[in-house]
């Protein structure tokens, strides 16, 4: 019972950090193509649009890095308080807490009989654990590491940020705005498919969003620049 609790811990702490990564990912792709596309609106200059993407990327993963981070604490520490609040609230009223267990599950359908069993069981096992996870709906011995999230979020910042960055300064003046326009749909398509299989979501509708917001964000930047155009 041990090992499967352990086994499901760490599945649940990767698939966070596959997601940190993903919309860490799409930030970037999103972030510098806005960034290069705003700049190759007012300039033919190549050096002065790798400059700026780069600066973008820096910026933006140490961004990205430093949000995640107080993100994940944050979390981390709201959860915490709500389990040093269970501790309070079993030594105070320690059956008030076992019938709200016992209620909830036979809301959903459980017979008063089983109920009673079930939620005896696992209150004599770890109140904490039970009474958390229904009131709250987390499990306290499941942690994401704010430390691995902000460096799953820099990688993958970095690493989407590259391609709209090498598209547009390593191909032809003629052809780079819509061959970067291109490759950051495909990216964009890829990674919103992804965030909706983590989160269980509806595929097409999460790929369409992510794309009409990448065009949208192009689009306006690329104008902005070509008003100051030289």
């Amino acid at each position: 019972m041990e090992n499967t609790k352990k086994k499901s811990s760490t599945l649940a702490q990767r698939i966070n950090i596959i997601r940190a990564s993903v919309m860490g990912a799409n930030d970037g792709i999103l972030s510098v193509a806005g960034i290069v596309l705003g700049v190759a609106g007012a300039t033919t200059d190549s050096f002065a649009i790798l400059i700026s993407g780069l600066a973008g990327m820096l910026a933006g993963t140490v961004s990205m890095a430093m949000g995640e981070y107080v993100s994940v604490n944050s979390q981390r520490d709201a959860q915490e308080h709500a389990a040093e609040m269970q501790k309070e609230a079993l030594k105070s009223d320690y059956q008030s807490e076992f019938n709200f267990v016992r209620e909830k599950y036979k809301k959903i359908g459980i017979t008063e009989e089983l109920a009673e069993k079930a939620t005896r069981e696992m209150m004599d096992k770890d109140p904490v654990l039970t009474t958390v996870r229904e009131r709250f709906g987390f499990d306290i011995h499941n942690f994401t590491s704010p430390y691995m999230a902000a460096i799953a979020s820099m990688i993958s910042f970095s690493l989407g940020s590259l391609l709209p960055l090498l598209t547009i300064t390593f191909t032809g003046q003629s052809v780079r705005v819509p061959l970067t326009v291109l490759s950051v749909v495909v990216a964009l398509a890829i990674t919103g498919y992804c965030a909706a299989l983590l989160g269980k979501a509806i595929r097409t509708r999460a790929v369409v969003r992510n794309v009409i917001a990448g065009l949208l964000t192009m689009t306006a930047t690329y104008l902005i620049g070509s008003l100051f155009a030289r």
